[in-house]
């Protein structure tokens, strides 16, 4: 994939990996447009990328992700790439959390429906246009749930399996499916806390550019390799692993 003269969606853009992602895309020769829920955040973007073309949204709300994609379709309709990176995660235990189900709800409408949906408003938009694409972001938990993220997993899991059925029902269009799995990386999605293992976002998107440029459908990142494999060999031993990471 041939990364210049695009126009990129990144979900999730005004920070961590999606600002990394932006700036080296802008970087590319690339028209690249974020989305975030923090207006405060987006505007920090700007300040730091001034490329970069801005949208408020909070994907967990079906409204608002019908507004984002009518603003995107109408000011942008040579969006080609849609990249679904934005994601929340909950710590917490979810037997004596009173609010567990309400917060499960929320995070599985932001990790997978809102994928799912702007995949399905969108589409007509990325296939009308040159070297159309989905990607989308989940990570090496997938094959190694941690404790302590009680819906991250399980979100991203499905999301998962949901791109590989996608890719297969449109493997005779055009559209490239592709999916990023990353390791555990140093953003503000760990809230100052990240584990000892985690990879700076700069290393996390240099590998995943790596990948989109080779063509690789689906790209493991870093340590996602590493539990790819041990995940397949001892399923037992993976999963004790990662949840004794600190």
């Amino acid at each position: 994939m041939k990364l210049s003269g695009h126009t990129f969606l990144i979900t999730g853009g005004s920070s961590g990996i999606g600002l990394e992602l932006s700036q080296t895309l802008i970087q590319k020769g690339n028209t690249v447009i974020i989305c975030g829920r923090s207006s405060e955040k987006l505007e920090a973007a700007k300040k730091i990328a001034p490329q970069i073309i801005t949208y408020q949204c909070d994907l967990s709300s079906p409204a608002e992700c019908n507004d984002l994609v009518e603003k995107v379709r109408k000011n942008h309709p040579d969006l080609n790439v849609l990249i679904n990176n934005a994601a929340i995660v909950n710590k917490i235990d979810f037997i004596t959390n009173e609010d567990a189900l309400q917060l499960a709800e929320n995070e599985y409408a932001t990790n997978l429906m809102a994928p799912l949906r702007l995949i399905k408003l969108f589409y007509k938009t990325l296939i009308s246009n040159i070297s159309p694409a989905i990607i989308n972001i989940t990570t090496g938990l997938i094959y190694a749930p941690r404790v302590i993220y009680p819906f991250y997993n399980s979100s991203k899991s499905a999301l998962h399996s949901f791109t590989q059925t996608l890719r297969i029902h449109l493997k005779d269009e055009k559209i490239k499916v592709v999916e990023v799995m990353f390791p555990a990386v140093d953003t503000p999605w760990h809230e100052g806390t990240p584990p000892k293992i985690a990879i700076s976002s700069k290393k996390a998107v240099d590998e995943m550019i790596k990948g989109l440029e080779k063509g690789k459908p689906e790209i493991r990142v870093g340590g996602a390799k590493l539990l790819h494999l041990v995940s397949r060999i001892a399923p037992a031993f993976a999963l004790k692993k990662v949840n004794e990471i600190e």
